[in-house]
């Protein structure tokens, strides 16, 4: 059997833990490989690997850093077939699907590319006589980044290459369902010229992620993964005195209003709730038809949820693949049951649907729920998997207190032909990320990407220009050249 290792000081290692979890092919059910699992020693050699490389890392020129990432710019794309690959064969997804989860990465290497422009500070002369002010902005030292299982390329790259640039070393804590592809990516990064140390690879579960949390030389953590983890995350990391981002659960709704064109609004529905089998932070799981939008929306959602094709992510027609894990699978299973049991009208069920020759594989397909009510768990909780509800208000105003009232702020859309309800709906939504007619509003690399209320813990978001303030502390200069001396105990003013 297979075992994944760690990535620590340069090289593939096992450390001292015995303790292994197994890694499956999604669409067989059979275990593939294990991973080792960290122990609180092997979280040590990692951080220690870290702090070793972090101080003259921090000292490298900008110039230097800038040619690393361009470097592993280009070893990302060139090996972006295999990473895809590595992807499917661990979480399941779609090799377009994990192809583009790929390029979206890239595009954070190429903003973090940027890194001397990025770096600037500021500069004020005269601001008294004879006297200058400036900033500029440092790196923390060693920071980590604990990562969730549905985007094991993407959601890595809005982390390291922005902390790298930086001047950082970080040590990365994958998930341990499909961990291979983020040790390819330290490779690919010690290829490009990244020191030994800079990046730290260390698979594992609860055990890691606390040692993490509580290491005295870990400066900064940033987290995407559950609401109740991100909650853990930030409440631990920041009583250990870190700076910390957490990135947590979602419900996103898209609101579709009457004059919308309903065939672009469910188009965009189904490619935005069962992508990726649902598993996307970013994935739409609640529909609000507004007015009398309702029945035919539902209609044309569901004639193309039941054409869609549920198949390995490895073949070609395929346009949905299995869920994660079998563990996984049952969980979302059990909401499609609890929604027939709380009164949703189910659509389009999607149990019992996996393809022949695969049935041992973690399947379920596209299910779609209409006459969702707030009290259903399938509106409250954040299933995870591809379950669509639709639910039914009759006014602009309703959507908007429905949205506003849901715990979770991470990402909504609107569909309308009127641009005044646009505008109106993206001031008065209390959400982090809104998409008018884009179901799907992920930020570019440029931005930054994060939610409101129970989405996000910490103030500051992933990547973009958020990101390289999370990874660095400003310090404020003022400089005087005097040619004579003299006392003055007064406060300093300048003047």
């Amino acid at each position: 059997m297979n075992t994944i290792p760690h990535w620590i000081d340069g090289a593939r290692t096992t450390g001292v833990s015995t303790r292994t979890s197994d890694v499956f092919n999604p669409a067989t059910g059979a275990v593939a490989s294990q991973v080792t699992l960290a122990e609180e020693a092997d979280v040590n050699l990692a951080v220690a690997s870290a702090v070793k490389a972090a101080e003259a890392w921090g000292e490298s020129s900008l110039s230097t850093r800038s040619r690393v990432l361009f470097k592993f710019r280009e070893l990302v794309d060139r090996h972006k077939d295999e990473l895809a690959a590595i992807i499917t064969s661990e979480h399941g997804k779609v090799l377009s699907d994990a192809a583009g989860e790929v390029q979206r990465g890239l595009e954070v290497v190429e903003f973090a590319c940027g890194i001397p422009h990025l770096l600037k500070g500021e500069h004020s002369e005269q601001v008294s006589r004879g006297v200058d002010a400036y900033s500029v902005r440092q790196p923390l030292g060693v920071v980590a980044g604990i990562t969730p299982f549905n985007f094991p390329v993407m959601v890595p790259m809005w982390m390291f290459p922005v902390a790298i640039a930086a001047g950082n070393a970080f040590v990365l804590k994958p998930s341990e369902r499909d961990p291979s592809a983020a040790v390819r990516l330290a490779e690919l990064f010690q290829e490009a010229g990244l020191p030994d140390g800079v990046l730290n690879v260390l698979h594992g579960d609860a055990v890691a992620v606390n040692a993490l949390l509580d290491h005295q030389d870990v400066a900064a953590v940033s987290f995407v993964g559950s609401t109740p983890i991100a909650r853990h995350v930030y409440a631990r990391g920041t009583a250990a005195g870190k700076r910390v981002q957490a990135l947590g659960g979602a419900k996103n709704h898209m609101v579709v209003l009457p004059d919308a064109d309903l065939d672009v609004a469910a188009d965009a529905a189904v490619s935005a709730g069962y992508g990726s089998a649902g598993e996307r932070c970013m994935a739409i799981s609640v529909v609000v038809a507004v007015g009398d939008a309702g029945d035919e929306l539902v209609e044309k959602i569901a004639d193309r949820t039941r054409r869609l094709v549920t198949l390995p992510g490895t073949d070609p027609e395929a346009q949905m693949g299995p869920l994660v894990t079998g563990v996984h699978r049952d969980r979302v299973k059990s909401y499609v049951d609890a929604g027939v049991g709380e009164g949703a009208v189910l659509v389009v069920d999607g149990r019992g649907h996996a393809p022949r020759g695969f049935e041992d594989g973690f399947w379920l397909a596209p299910t779609l729920f209409d006459h969702v009510t707030p009290e259903m768990s399938i509106y409250r909780d954040e299933i995870f998997g591809p379950v669509l509800g639709v639910v039914r208000v009759p006014t602009f105003d309703d959507a908007v207190a429905l949205v506003n009232a849901n715990q979770y702020g991470n990402g909504t859309a609107v569909y309308t032909g009127d641009g005044l309800a646009a505008r109106e709906y993206q001031r008065r939504v209390r959400v982090g990320m809104v998409g008018i007619n884009v179901p799907i509003p992920v930020p570019m690399a440029y931005y930054s990407f994060g939610g409101w209320k129970d989405s996000l813990f910490g103030d500051t978001h992933v990547h973009g220009a958020e990101g390289v303030r999370f990874y660095t502390r400003a310090k404020a200069i003022t400089a005087r050249w005097p040619r004579q001396h003299g006392i003055d105990l007064g406060f300093p003013t300048h003047g």
